[in-house]
């Protein structure tokens, strides 16, 4: 087999190249589809409602115009329901995160320490692999008193379960020298948890943020669900509203005169992309955790 010697002194095959080649083509491909489609509805956002209605947006605005992001930062609906959905975040995120960490600490544990270790595992896998149905669901709200309210968002997914085993493989991999280390200097097992642990977990509770901020930003069914008011709707579930079921009936004279410069179209694009600008000024921030969260923290046999 025919290799060359590469920069970093690592021999390298015309075979491994090749399959670097492909997979560098393969990968790009891939990320064209996913960025395409948001370049699209940017360039749509920008556009004119001629350019728009006619078909010809492309990846580029066509006659460019602030139009449809000025009528949709004056929209009070959609800025009410940005608030329910930051709300939301408010509470989900840091209730979730708390939950996670302090249910896979003893998870991470052996049986010899923690002892009915694997009750609670199958406990937490059986509702993983079988859940109870819509229906049941929302009876068992319904009686709960929490259709139409706020926490009907939060509680549901209060406890995922893929995060908690993702950071349970997490702190089992860490030096468990860390912990004993603490204990011979006299902490206490919540000294231990929260000022020695929670500190070297840091890369998967970064990952798990990111899951449930994302999950939470984009979710929309349950609010169509269990939300009886449009007024109770977090983003996604106005924007879903907004985009499949438009109603001409709500258009008001000032709107008329607006919608000479800007069409339906334009404005769904700027309100898509509105509402997806804070998830892409956030992964950034947690990126730098997410390869090392999620590969550290990743099922092993």
């Amino acid at each position: 087999m025919k290799t060359k010697k590469a920069k970093n002194g690592i021999q390298t095959s015309w075979q491994r190249k090749a399959f670097m080649a492909c997979n560098l083509i393969f990968l790009s491909l891939i990320s064209l589809i996913c960025i395409l489609p948001l370049v699209h509805i940017l360039a749509l956002s920008f556009s004119s409602s001629f350019a728009a209605s006619s078909g010809k947006v492309g990846i580029w605005p066509v006659d460019a115009t602030l139009e449809s992001y000025k009528y949709v930062l004056q929209n009070a609906a959609f800025w009410h329901a940005f608030v329910v959905t930051l709300k939301r975040l408010a509470l989900a995120v840091p209730l979730t995160l708390f939950i996670v960490f302090i249910t896979a600490y003893p998870m991470a544990k052996s049986s010899q320490k923690f002892k009915g270790r694997e009750f609670y595992t199958y406990f937490m896998l059986i509702p993983m692999l079988f859940g109870g149905g819509l229906i049941p669901e929302y009876m068992t709200f319904m009686k709960y008193g929490l259709v139409n309210n706020l926490w009907v968002l939060v509680l549901p997914g209060l406890v995922p379960i893929f995060s908690v085993i993702l950071l349970m493989n997490f702190i089992r991999d860490l030096p468990a020298e860390m912990e004993e280390a603490a204990s011979i200097d006299g902490a206490g097992p919540l000294t231990s948890l929260f000022r020695v642990v929670l500190p070297l977990a840091t890369p998967a509770i970064a990952t798990i943020a990111l899951f449930c901020i994302v999950g939470h930003w984009n979710s929309w069914f349950d609010g169509i669900l269990y939300m009886n008011h449009p007024k109770n709707y977090p983003l996604q579930s106005f924007l879903q509203k907004a985009i499949t079921a438009y109603d001409a009936k709500t258009i008001t004279s000032k709107d008329l005169m607006t919608m000479r410069l800007i069409s339906d179209q334009t404005t769904r694009a700027a309100q898509i992309f509105v509402a997806t600008l804070p998830v892409l000024m956030v992964y950034p921030f947690l990126q730098k955790h997410f390869t090392k969260g999620l590969v550290m923290g990743s099922v092993k046999g």
